[in-house]
């Protein structure tokens, strides 16, 4: 003989109450990210010109808050595409951004998968609000940025914040006031139309290379 307590309707709502709780707080929590030691320790190649390549960037896409800016460069570090997008997520998730780098990439460049090892390398520019401190979001893209790019048989380059005091290169102490979001678009010999250095070079196969 088997004996039994039907639970009453308090337990049953204390229970549902603490499922929703836990749904909640699963979807807000930051999963798949990188600590800034695990990044570190990730051997991300260094940029020879980050403030070019910055500069470069925000020339083409003007980014605002929450844009992310993926770009690929040659091993000389010029620009091969380029393409930006407005993170419209609300949860951090590291997989989301993957898949939304992966997109990107396999849009506008042919993967390198055939390739024994990675000749090229995908950088990613990230706006956002607050200072340039490492945040559990930055974390999730660096996560994604790692992650797209072993799918797409690139090397995983620099992560880079820019806020409104300026840009920095986390894990690496390089940084700069100018560009920053909301700055005036740096040209080139006061023209509006000219192309930017990005990576050290700005030529007519930037212009057919790089996309929006």
């Amino acid at each position: 003989m088997t004996f039994g307590f039907a639970p009453s309707s308090a337990a049953s709502m204390t229970a549902s109450s603490m499922r929703t709780v836990r749904s909640a707080d699963s979807v807000n929590r930051p999963t798949r990210l990188l600590e800034p030691a695990e990044w570190a320790a990730a051997g991300i190649p260094l940029l020879r010109n980050p403030r070019e390549v910055v500069s470069g960037l925000h020339t083409r896409h003007r980014p605002l808050p929450r844009t992310a800016v993926v770009a690929v460069l040659d091993p000389e570090e010029r620009l091969r595409a380029s393409a930006s997008f407005t993170r419209r997520e609300s949860a951090t998730d590291g997989w989301t951004f993957r898949n939304a780098l992966l997109s990107q990439l396999r849009r506008v460049i042919p993967h390198d998968l055939r390739r024994r090892s990675p000749v090229r390398t995908a950088v990613l520019l990230y706006c956002r609000e607050g200072d340039g401190r490492w945040t559990e979001e930055d974390g999730a893209w660096m996560w994604g940025l790692r992650d797209a790019c072993t799918l797409h048989g690139l090397r995983c380059g620099a992560y880079i914040t820019m806020t409104r005091d300026g840009w920095q290169v986390l894990g690496e102490g390089r940084a700069g006031r100018r560009p920053s979001v909301g700055s005036a678009v740096e040209t080139l010999g006061g023209d509006a139309h000219a192309l930017p250095r990005t990576g050290g070079a700005a030529t007519e196969m930037l212009r057919r290379a790089a996309a929006r």
